[in-house]
């Protein structure tokens, strides 16, 4: 008989803002698979478990070894930060089930994570307390000339905006070009928007700050920006931490 596949989403990886649900598969599993990184913040959560990792970009080597486990009749977990499906791995395991009969037996379920939207949201008030949309920066598999349509089409529409994989090294200005496409779309240059670094890990900063004071901000790959709408505002909490308020049209 063959194993089970868990697609887990850890949420920022620390045990105690994962959900009971994801901590309860990853105990009952043989064995659980993921990018290193990610499974280095598992280690010290379930100390007894067996680990296999692949590097960055290996993701599809990463799918087939958690299907190769499988078929040896084991359970398994994919973890993945935040969410599994968002900019997660569920998508290349369904699609790897899909086109590979011998794989069409192994059963495929999701757990839900906390997202980076989320989770940074959280951080920084309720800038995303309205519709938005989140779009990811990386041209790695997605054409630059779509992401930029998309950035203009929220802007277009007025949507509070969560920004994934806003830089990285070899990818140092796309935050300060994708801030230059929303203020030619014509998103004022006061908007408020902020950042969120290292999400549910150690030394969790915000910042808050306008649209174009956005575009000279240097931010890392572990960083989520948040670009809020027309009406969003700049707020302080108790503690004078920078917040984002966005209205959803109540009245107070």
């Amino acid at each position: 008989m063959n194993g089970k596949i868990f697609i887990v989403g850890i949420g920022p990886g620390d045990y105690n803002k994962m959900t009971l649900e994801a901590i309860n598969v990853l105990k009952e599993s043989d064995i659980i698979i993921g990018y290193t990184v990610y499974v280095d913040l598992l280690k010290p959560g379930f100390p007894d478990k067996v680990f296999d990792t692949t590097p960055m970009r290996h993701e599809i080597e990463r799918c087939r070894l958690c299907f190769n486990h499988a078929l040896e009749s084991k359970i398994v977990s994919l973890v993945c930060s935040g969410d599994a499906g968002v900019y997660g791995m569920a998508s290349p395991m369904f699609q790897l089930k899909n086109e590979n009969k011998e794989y069409s037996d192994v059963e495929l379920k999701v757990i839900p994570g906390v997202t980076a939207a989320t989770s940074g949201s959280a951080v920084l008030g309720a800038p995303l307390n309205h519709d938005f949309c989140a779009i990811s920066l990386s041209d790695l598999l997605t054409p630059w000339e779509i992401i930029e349509k998309r950035l203009r089409c929220a802007i277009e529409g007025d949507f509070a905006i969560a920004i994934y994989n806003p830089s990285s090294h070899k990818r140092p200005d796309y935050l300060k070009k994708a801030c230059r496409i929303m203020l030619d779309s014509g998103a004022d240059k006061n908007r408020a928007c902020g950042f969120v670094e290292n999400i549910g890990r150690e030394n969790t900063k915000a910042t808050a700050c306008t649209l174009s004071e956005l575009v000279d901000k240097e931010v890392n790959m572990f960083t989520t920006v948040f670009i809020g709408n027309s009406k969003t505002e700049i707020a302080f909490s108790n503690n004078n931490e920078p917040i984002l308020i966005t209205k959803r049209g109540y009245q107070t």
